[in-house]
């Protein structure tokens, strides 16, 4: 059986788009605890 590498079989570089994905800037779940963190600061003053 051949070993598996990064590549899968849609021939996609996994390595590479984790790469990608960790350079694109925040994910929406962070966007919302940003936006969330900030209405909350706001109402504290």
């Amino acid at each position: 059986m051949k070993a598996m590498s990064t590549k899968q079989y849609s021939n996609t570089n996994i390595e590479e788009v984790k790469r990608l994905n960790a350079n694109s800037g925040l994910s929406y779940n962070e966007v919302k605890q940003q936006l969330a963190k900030e209405y909350i600061r706001k109402q504290n003053n």
